[in-house]
Parts: structure tokens; C-alpha cells; sequence
């Protein structure tokens, strides 16, 4: 991080990651969930850019923890571009209290939070400045009846700006996946998510490959139709482990656009999850 001069600071923290003498401990920023509401661990899915499978693999990872018993939840952090709701079959509004908002349940009980259950209609845009979207972002864990979850799965969205950086500097993320494709271009983006992270401290769990190949019905040969896959050399490089190379098979798209996610069964994701179940 960037030393900044403190006579040109204008002391909002929370857009600046330049590493000045205020910020003495990162830790303050963090935001406390309401005392109605338990959060045990804080999981991030993020990506260096759009289009990799990021959400397919934050509804997948909180699938399988929630089949293997734990209770579960998603909050979806691409506020503009929400699609937790839709993969997951919620259909239901949010409502409150007056105190706290609740988050929707799934057909196995997956807590589920997501702007599009905030708005008239699924198609209508969030048109919403940086500062408004990490406000949402902090009320959508600040402000909702989290009830007795182990495991939160945090949806980011694409690249380095606003909404990761209010993620990494408010909630209490203990680590993230990384989710990426097999082009070279994706591959070079990857690494500027990798090195954010490291930059604000946040441990990395490990890469995910989504798309990595496509299996021949007939042979079994796997086509690597983005080209050769470029997630060992970024592994090593950093010294993070690969979790998983999901391929693509027929159903997969139709299970997330017809809301039936949870049905899926993805073998390579059981690797994953093993990750996070060693959270604790």
C-alpha cells in the first residue's frame, strides 16, 4: 500500500487503501453483526473479472456445506448485479421486524440475502453510487436476522473497487476463493485479486478453475476449448493450493437458470468445502 500525505487526507478510510499512520489497526473498520444474529465464519468468492463462474461457485460451495450439515447462508455482494436470488429459486420479498431485516430460505434452508429481493421487479436496474452500494453491503450483514449460521458464503463482484474493498475492510472474512477461467487474459486479472488480498491481509484459501474443460461423451478425452490452463503457474507463484477444475457438462447452466442449484451435484466442489470446513 501507498503512504499518503496527512495534510491532503480527508479521512474517509473507507475508500482508501493507502496504508497512512490513522490506520493503525485494520481491524477497527470491522462492523458487528446485531445481537440477535451469529455469524461463525466469513467465506469471499471472488474474481478478477466478469463471466468466470463466481457466483456458480459461491451457490455450489454453499450447497454442499449446507449438505454436509452446517447451517448456511449466502450473501450476495454484486449489488448491481444480483443473480443469488435466482439461482437459489427465491422468489419471496425481503421483510422486517422493524428492527432487523430476514433473509429468504432455500429449499434446504440456505439463508439467502440478495438485492434483487429488495426491488419491484428482477429486471429493474440498481442504479447506485459506490458509497450507496457499500452501505447496502454493511446493512445486508449488519441489519438482517443471521440466524445461528456457521458458514456465511460472501458473492463478490468482479475486480478491485468499491464493493471488495468495503467486504474486506468491514466484515470479518477469514478467507477467499478465487475463481477463475482458463484464458490467459483471465488469468493476468486473477492475479490483481490475488495481490489485493494480500495487500488488506485477507488469507487465500485457494483457486478454483471454472470452465477448465469439456469431456468427450464418447472417449472421455478432456477439450480444453479457452486453451491451456494457466492456474498452476499462478498457484506456485504464490504459493496457493488449486481446490478445484470444474468442467463444463450439460445441466449445469440450466440447474442455475431454473433455480435448482441446490440439486447439483458437482463432485469437484467436495474439495472445496473440505477448505472451508477446516475454518473450524
Amino acid at each position: 500500500m501507498s503512504e499518503v500525505n496527512s495534510s491532503n487526507c480527508d479521512h474517509n478510510c473507507e475508500g482508501c487503501s493507502a496504508n497512512c499512520g490513522d490506520r493503525t489497526n485494520p481491524q477497527d473498520m470491522k462492523i458487528s453483526l446485531h445481537p440477535r444474529s451469529s455469524v461463525k465464519h466469513v467465506i469471499g468468492v471472488v474474481s478478477g473479472k466478469g463471466g468466470v463462474g463466481k457466483s456458480f461457485v459461491t451457490s455450489l460451495l454453499a450447497s454442499e456445506l449446507q449438505r454436509r450439515g452446517h447451517r448456511t447462508a449466502v450473501l450476495d455482494g454484486d449489488i448491481t448485479g444480483p443473480s443469488m436470488a435466482k439461482v437459489f429459486g427465491v422468489k419471496e420479498k425481503m421483510y422486517g421486524d422493524g428492527e432487523l431485516a430476514y433473509p429468504a430460505k432455500t429449499a434446504t434452508g440456505i439463508q439467502v440475502v440478495s438485492a434483487n429481493m429488495m426491488l419491484d421487479s428482477d429486471d429493474q436496474p440498481v442504479i447506485w453510487r459506490g458509497p450507496i452500494v457499500g452501505g447496502v453491503i454493511r446493512q445486508f450483514y449488519q441489519e438482517v436476522f443471521w440466524d445461528d449460521v456457521e458458514y456465511m458464503v460472501v458473492d463478490m463482484p468482479p475486480g478491485t473497487s468499491d464493493v471488495p474493498l468495503t467486504v474486506f475492510q468491514s466484515l470479518p472474512v477469514e478467507g477467499i476463493i478465487v475463481v477463475s477461467s482458463p484464458q490467459e487474459l483471465v488469468g493476468m486479472v486473477v492475479e490483481k485479486a490475488i495481490n489485493m488480498a494480500n495487500m488488506m491481509n485477507i488469507p487465500l484459501l485457494g483457486l478454483v478453475e471454472n470452465m477448465s474443460y469439456v469431456e468427450c461423451g464418447k472417449c472421455g478425452e478432456h477439450i480444453h476449448i479457452f486453451g491451456e490452463s494457466h492456474i498452476d503457474e499462478i498457484a506456485d507463484k504464490y504459493g496457493i493450493p488449486v481446490l478445484a477444475r470444474i468442467p463444463m457438462r450439460e445441466g449445469y447452466a440450466a440447474a442455475g437458470d431454473q433455480g435448482r442449484i441446490e440439486e447439483l451435484i458437482v463432485p469437484e466442489i467436495k474439495a472445496v468445502a473440505d477448505t472451508a470446513e477446516k475454518l473450524g
